[in-house]
């Protein structure tokens, strides 16, 4: 696997139709499971680590994000991963910050996680579009954990008719049902027994068999762990974002956020309930 600091040192000559893997390090199996799948659809597996500074409307956030290189180095060549590209700030954004002219993520990017995070969506499609331009990749590799953001990519995908296939890649959980996330790390054992609340509400409200009571079960489930501080559980169409009803003919995804001690975790599931 080749290491690299600038695409100017990649052997693009070497290369055939590059599947890209962006991440923002602190790799972990949900990454390693996003390498493997890109390894699928080409030899020529591009890993990007990039913490993205525009995504972050908390610098605390920021600041606190895990930086673990020499893991990741081992991850992405354990995974199948050809080049491990880990740019300097200026090569992705080569202005000053206050120059970058952000993408509009749209009415969808305010909901949910956009709402909670104020211009988080907005830089990350800038940066996602970025990376794109520069490694003019023929597929791209995106986690299903980060429902929301992986609908934005794809609508700006299809808007832009930038020609890149958007593969999602289903979440990894540990054996206990936790979504495998970089901020897992921060949570003490006592914290993952309290997280688990997320994955155990979301298993119940996907066995009942109306909007109503998948909702109704979501918020009972959470409810009954203390140590766990909800943003939003909602039931959403896949579609459009809105809220799902026992009308929606589209796919159904539920939706969680929410704080263990002081660490934010998201999480989703696919609501197909049982008379669907």
């Amino acid at each position: 696997m080749q290491v690299v600091d600038h695409l100017s040192h990649v052997r693009r000559s070497e290369l055939g139709p590059i599947a890209l893997v962006p991440t923002m390090g602190a790799l972990h199996q949900g990454h390693a499971a996003l390498i493997r799948r890109a390894r699928q659809f080409s030899e020529s597996v591009l890993v990007s680590i990039f913490v993205n500074p525009l995504q972050f409307d908390d610098p605390a956030d920021l600041e606190k994000y895990p930086r673990t290189p020499e893991s990741d180095i081992a991850t992405a060549r354990e995974s199948g991963a050809q080049v491990l590209w880990v740019p300097e700030y200026r090569e992705i954004y080569p202005g000053p910050a206050e120059q970058i002219e952000q993408l509009n993520p749209g009415p969808v990017g305010s909901l949910y996680e956009g709402a909670m995070r104020k211009g988080h969506f907005a830089g990350m499609l800038t940066v996602v579009k970025r990376l794109f331009d520069l490694v003019q990749p023929t597929w791209a590799l995106f986690g299903e954990k980060d429902f929301q953001q992986l609908f934005l990519i794809r609508k700006m995908v299809e808007e832009l008719g930038l020609n890149i296939e958007i593969v999602p890649v289903p979440t990894v959980r540990e054996a206990s049902g936790l979504a495998i996330s970089s901020r897992n790390v921060r949570l003490s054992l006592q914290d993952r027994q309290v997280a688990l609340v997320i994955s155990r509400s979301l298993t119940n409200a996907s066995r009942m068999e109306s909007v109503e009571l998948m909702q109704r079960e979501l918020n009972a489930t959470l409810a009954s762990e203390p140590g766990f501080r909800p943003e939003y559980a909602v039931i959403i169409d896949e579609n459009d974002f809105s809220l799902a009803t026992d009308e929606t003919v589209a796919p159904m995804r539920a939706l969680i956020a929410g704080w263990v001690n002081g660490v934010r975790l998201i999480d989703n599931m696919p609501m197909t309930g049982v008379a669907r």
